[in-house]
């Protein structure tokens, strides 16, 4: 076997295999823990650097295993995959250490860290999977590996949580496998192919195909918080803030909703999806839920909790972005992947610093905060107004591209609307929180116990991270022009996907 053969194993493998190891060490072995977390992210960013090139440049990694005749087991590199894995991997690595100063003086640390290289683990299989079979089995093993890290703290509302999560996921993941087993029995291998194959289908199966795509839909819809899918995710809310940003920005939440890109592109194929009259459908309950997820947003004086509404709203730009036929929409939806992926992990890591260091919780709290802690306030601050859409940050690319999509694809009376009311509504539960921090009277005094003695405004390991994932919000709107950004990649996709 080959090296191109081979390197999708590693890419996996740089993840399981330390993940594997860190459940067997003691709680007290803290620098090898560490050393094994932070060589596995390192390898994976060396090795998904080399998978870039090698994709721009046309190379094929291509990883197969035959379990029965018909039924493989294919690990595949393209534009699409290539894509999210690298969100995944440059998010794991700056996950990671922020998790390691998180957890520095926590409890069952080795199996906390374990179930999270698992949890990456799964999201690369997802993201590299060549067929609908593999993804779907990555796509359990999500469930299944993020479930103890939502219960880690194992209070009894970290199980109810939990459980909430198990149902919703467990029953998404078996509507999924419905329809992927139908799709099957009258389609054959579904293997993931640039404008898809469905379409060569005789006109007699149409029928079956619109109720394997609903399922499919239902399915992943259950982990991308489609509404009314969505009830778990705010829930969840109750896991350490690692989990939460992994939740949103890198793992569960993402990998819903690259699905449904990967179903309406590489399956189904967007002019076939489109025939058939099923764009419409996705964008209606897309535009639903982003409307939906902004004004539950509104109401949520936990920070967490708001953020978490927010996340329903913002991820369903990108199924939005598949829904709006053309190449436009196609990039604004996908780079919406990466975008909101930093933007929002941003958000988290911020929350996360607030509740550890000063004992904040609520928005209600937050009063006079950037004085106090003004380097995690600015990093808060960029990733919103990004959220809002204001230039020159990421997000403000991903709904011009968007909205440039509807205009192209005749669709502007609705899509524009959705747009302009969700930016609105993103301003009015975000500009009140900053307007707190930076400008209200400071609160009398925090909780004595959560100020730190060092003279920096929280660990260092929590502080860099947000700062990190800040600028790159902000790079990624400055140099979107640049080679290899993340809107420079959605346009090669999409120029795939459309065969221009």
């Amino acid at each position: 076997m080959n090296f191109d053969a081979t390197l999708p194993l590693l890419v996996l493998a740089s993840s399981l295999l330390p993940g594997l190891v860190i459940f067997f060490l003691r709680e007290e072995s803290h620098r090898l823990r560490t050393l094994l977390n932070l060589a596995g992210a390192g390898a994976k960013v060396i090795l998904v650097g080399i998978m870039i090139w090698g994709v721009f440049h046309q190379h094929t990694y291509l990883t197969r295993w035959t379990l029965a005749p018909g039924l493989e087991l294919v690990l595949h590199a393209d534009t699409l995959s290539v894509l999210f894995v690298s969100l995944s991997t440059v998010l794991w690595l700056v996950t990671t250490v922020y998790a390691i100063g998180y957890l520095e003086k926590s409890p069952h640390r080795s199996r906390f860290f374990g179930f999270f290289s698992l949890c990456v683990s799964a999201t690369i299989g997802l993201a590299l999977a060549g067929n609908l079979f593999t993804f779907v089995i990555f796509y359990e093993l999500l469930t299944l590996a993020t479930y103890p890290l939502i219960a880690h703290r194992g209070t009894p509302e970290a199980l109810r949580s939990a459980r909430i999560y198990l149902r919703y996921t467990l029953g998404g993941g078996a509507v999924l496998l419905t329809g992927a087993v139908w799709l099957h029995v009258i389609a054959g291998p579904n293997a993931f192919i640039e404008g898809g194959v469905l379409s060569q289908l005789p006109d007699e199966y149409h029928g079956q195909l619109k109720a394997i795509f609903l399922l499919l839909m239902i399915g992943l819809g259950v982990k991308a918080a489609l509404v009314p899918l969505h009830g778990w995710l705010p829930e969840a809310m109750v896991a350490p803030a690692p989990v939460s940003a992994l939740l949103h920005a890198v793992a569960v939440v993402k990998a819903g909703a690259f699905g449904i890109v990967r179903v309406v592109y590489d399956v189904y194929g967007v002019q076939f999806t489109s025939e058939l009259g099923l764009l419409a459908m996705l964008g209606v309950a897309a535009a639903i839920t982003i409307v939906y997820g902004s004004f539950k947003a509104l109401s949520q004086d936990n920070l967490k909790k708001r953020l978490a509404y927010s996340t329903v709203s913002q991820v369903s730009y990108i199924a939005l972005g598949t829904a709006i036929l053309g190449p436009i929409g196609t990039i604004g939806g996908i780079v919406h992947l990466v975008h909101q992926g930093i933007m929002k992990i941003t958000l988290f890591f911020a929350a996360g610093n607030y509740a550890e260091t000063l004992g904040i919780h609520n928005v209600s709290e937050m009063n006079g905060v950037g004085q106090r802690m003004p380097a995690t306030t600015l990093a808060f601050s960029i990733a919103a107004l990004g959220m809002i859409g204001i230039p020159p940050i990421a997000g403000f690319i991903s709904k011009w591209y968007l909205g440039l999509g509807a205009v192209e694809a005749g669709m502007a009376g609705w899509v524009l609307p959705v747009l302009i009311i969700s930016s609105v509504l993103n301003a009015a539960y975000f500009l009140p929180v900053l307007y707190r921090a930076w400008f209200c009277r400071p609160a009398p005094a925090w909780p004595a116990e959560h100020i730190p003695a060092a003279r920096y405004e929280t660990a260092g390991a929590l502080l860099w991270p947000p700062v990190i994932t800040a600028g790159l919000a902000l790079a990624a709107g400055l140099f979107a022009a640049a080679p290899y950004s993340p809107l420079e990649w959605a346009d090669l996709i999409a120029q795939r996907e459309y065969q221009l």
